[in-house]
């Protein structure tokens, strides 16, 4: 899907205050409500948008611990091996890769006992033959789309 300047102004409008209504936007963008109202629907049809969650800060919730895992899995299991790893509520994201790892698992952690016991959860999922976990020591760049959003305004 091809987004011109209008989308990502009404992206990183959306981007910046996720509250904010179809009304405001069209008054902060200077455009008709019905064209913001086109605009969300071709994008959520599009699936560039996705929804409107809440932005939630784990470590305040008391998953102070981030980890990532490569994963190796057993030959024709990945689709059984995500759905288990799915079910294990602190494992945050799982993307499939290329390389020695199947997979990348992007887990948190109360502590560094707690993030045993999450290892130990993933190492007991049928299919897993071997894992390898780093901890995270910081974020000095946070997940992100504003670049990319920018870049559509143009010269």
């Amino acid at each position: 899907m091809t987004l011109d300047e209008l989308d990502g102004q009404l992206l990183l409008l959306l981007t910046d205050e996720p509250r904010l209504g179809v009304l405001e936007c069209s008054r902060r963008l200077g455009v008709a409500r019905g064209t913001v109202q086109a605009r969300l629907d071709k994008l959520l049809a599009g699936g560039v948008l996705t929804g409107f969650p809440p932005a939630v800060d784990l470590a305040a919730m008391g998953y102070g611990l981030t980890a990532f895992a490569s994963c190796e899995i057993a030959q024709g299991r990945r689709g059984v091996v995500a759905e288990r790893l799915r079910a294990i509520a602190e494992v945050c994201e799982v993307h499939a890769t290329t390389g020695q790892a199947d997979l990348l698992v992007r887990l948190v952690a109360r502590s560094n006992e707690d993030l045993q016991r999450v290892i130990d959860e993933i190492v007991d999922v049928e299919g897993v033959q071997r894992l390898a976990t780093s901890i995270a020591l910081s974020t000095p760049v946070p997940p992100r789309v504003r670049p990319l959003l920018e870049r559509l305004r143009g010269p």
